[in-house]
């Protein structure tokens, strides 16, 4: 039975206040939690996820440090600088991405092969953990790679290849243990189709990358053959994570109280046609050469044809069912923060992109707006799954301040960026090599690393609310584990 409620919503320091009928269970797009053998999987990718926040952290701090004079000469390389910038880029974007990816598709799966599952789970955090102890025993030189930056090192490349067969095991069970979306479409089975999407999605990347190996020349070297070696798997993860997304802003407005005003049947359409777009990519090998820019450009134009078909619609229909929500409580709070947040910063990576000329500083402010976008989304996630796996609700003003504080700091990061790129200040470059001309140029790269500063900030609240909710450990699961 159909209940009218109000609510009350903070936008711009006001409240809207809206009747509209509870959700019925048809229209909420939520996926339930399983028995507790994977729900324990589903919490340890969460804890690698945390783990690859703070490691993310410390490196971003070392970032500094490798630019303050005395300090600088107490770090291993003779460019620590860049050296921190990979492993920093790695974790936070990579690592942290996979595990979300991980806790998810262990939530979304059928029991079995949990074998395969911890088995996956300990070698992406032994990846992990080699790839971060490269930096400080063996880094070689940093190539700033589209995607997936390394240091060409043994110990970095053994790490990330450990790394790449633990997500590969990851997948190869995810696929096996997907459960059927059925025929009753609601809410669940739309979730249900779009975390499967998204694991098929990680399989044609993971194809993309051997593929691209076994057809790459000796001949190439250094950051050219890396550049290559990525680019179709890296734009193959890009729907993984563009799938990924759009499922937590369905689950978490939900959990807000929004009617998405898309049916469960078009957004399995919504997500069909973004997974579509991932087949593009073996097109892409067999017609053209690895190295040619028609193969390039046809990444590139399946990323954006796929992604933005997709996108839009659901974003829209989101936007529009806040306005009408109807539930509003101390926990939804941090996920309303997190979830507008997350779209406001997709949007605003979009629109830079559209705007792309040359090989600027706008490129980096474009896939930094997008990529938190889809970090503030997983935040957001995070909040809400936390009670449900057994450990303290998220709740306070700190907690609904962290997403505005992160998404702020990461847009006057971005809106520096695009500032200096009007200007022509490159990418890739630090210090003196930036060459900044005038006055103008050093205050959209001052903007930029406040910006910066300030999402650190947001980042730190983020893991520290974490550890506290992972402190406060249900009485329900305490049972459990007695």
């Amino acid at each position: 039975m159909n209940t009218t409620s109000h609510t009350a919503h903070p936008i711009a320091g006001a409240y809207l206040t809206h009747a509209q009928p509870a959700l019925t269970e048809q229209e909420t797009f939520s996926l339930p939690i399983p028995d507790y053998a994977r729900q324990q999987l589903a919490r340890a990718w969460l804890w690698l996820g945390l783990f690859a926040l703070i490691g993310s952290g410390i490196f971003s701090i070392l970032l500094v440090l490798s630019r303050t004079p005395g300090i600088n000469q107490l770090l291993p390389g003779t460019d620590f600088f860049r050296i921190a910038l990979v492993v920093h880029v790695d974790l936070s974007v990579l690592v942290w991405f996979i595990a979300i990816a991980g806790m998810l598709w262990s939530i979304n799966s059928m029991p079995g092969k949990l074998a395969w599952a911890w088995a996956a789970l300990y070698l992406t955090g032994l990846g992990a953990a080699i790839m971060a102890i490269a930096a400080f025993v063996a880094p070689g030189e940093a190539i700033m790679a589209n995607y997936i930056p390394v240091l060409e090192s043994k110990i970095f490349i053994a790490g990330l290849l450990v790394f790449g067969v633990g997500v590969l095991l990851l997948v190869l069970r995810s696929l096996i243990a997907a459960p059927k979306v059925g025929l009753v479409i609601d809410g669940v089975a739309a979730l249900r189709f779009g975390s499967n999407a998204s694991v098929v999605a990680t399989a044609v990347a993971l194809m993309a990358f051997a593929w691209s190996f076994l057809s790459l020349s000796h001949a190439l070297s250094g950051k050219a053959y890396y550049e290559i070696l990525f680019w179709g798997g890296g734009h193959g993860l890009q729907f993984t994570w563009t799938l990924l997304m759009l499922v937590a802003w369905l689950w978490l407005a939900s959990a807000c109280g929004a009617r998405t005003l898309l049916s469960p049947r078009l957004c399995i359409l919504m997500f069909a046609l973004a997974l579509l777009s991932v087949f593009i990519a073996p097109y892409a090998y067999l017609a053209y050469d690895i190295a040619s820019v028609e193969h390039r450009n046809l990444h590139t134009w399946a990323m954006r044809l796929g992604g933005g078909m997709a996108i839009a619609p659901i974003a829209l229909a989101v936007i529009f069912g806040l306005y009408g929500a109807s539930k509003t409580s101390d926990t939804s709070r941090p996920l309303f923060a997190a979830l507008v947040s997350s779209m406001f910063l997709f949007a605003a990576g979009g629109i830079i992109g559209a705007l792309i000329n040359g090989n600027n500083v706008k490129i980096p402010a474009h896939y930094h707006g997008c990529i938190v976008g889809v970090t503030l989304a997983f935040m957001g996630l995070v909040f809400h799954l936390l009670p449900q796996l057994g450990y303290g609700a998220v709740r306070g003003k700190l907690a609904t301040a962290q997403p505005y504080i992160y998404g702020s700091g990461q847009l006057m990061h971005i809106i520096g960026l695009v500032w200096s790129g009007g200007y022509g200040v490159q990418r890739k470059v630090a210090g003196a090599d930036q060459v900044l001309h005038s006055t103008a140029e050093i205050a959209g790269m001052g903007l930029m690393g406040l910006g910066g500063l300030v999402a650190i900030i947001g980042g730190l609240i983020f893991v520290l609310i974490v550890i506290g909710a992972l402190r406060r450990t249900t009485a329900q699961a305490e049972a459990r584990l007695a």
